[in-house]
């Protein structure tokens, strides 16, 4: 009789399980799902934020237009383990600095992009650049 509710509980314990699951597998998307690989991008502006973390570093820079008014624009990298392989720490870019980065856009035309190369207000890259091959193992 103690086993009554056992069907239940593990219903449940089960449906938690594909949740979480399907939480992390939607985290990590397909490079060639979100971003156009034929097509390039190149935006300056100021950093406002930056997350060097799982499962990607997120930037976010505040870019101005043609017309004059602002803009932010995301900026993706690879997971923090693959760009410290490619030189970049938290300290790589801060709050505040003035960045040019290239990558491939989003398909959607979202002011998104996927970082291949980020050069500081110097003209130094920050880095190794990303590789379109390296972007198609994610």
């Amino acid at each position: 009789m103690k086993y009554r509710h056992a069907g239940r509980w593990s219903g449940r314990i089960i449906g938690a399980g594909f949740a979480f699951a399907a939480t992390i597998a939607s985290a990590h998307h397909s490079f060639a799902a979100f971003f156009d690989h034929e097509k390039s991008v190149s935006i300056q502006g100021r950093i406002t934020q930056f997350h060097f973390a799982n499962p990607h570093g997120i930037i976010a820079i505040e870019v101005t237009k043609p017309d004059g008014t602002k803009e932010i624009w995301k900026g993706e990298t690879n997971s923090p383990s693959a760009m410290m392989r490619r030189g970049w720490t938290k300290q790589s870019v801060k709050v505040g600095d003035t960045v040019t980065i290239d990558g491939w856009p989003a398909r959607d035309g979202a002011p998104y992009v996927r970082i291949r190369e980020l050069r500081g207000a110097d003209g130094k890259p920050v880095g190794k650049p990303t590789d379109l091959a390296s972007e198609y193992k994610q």
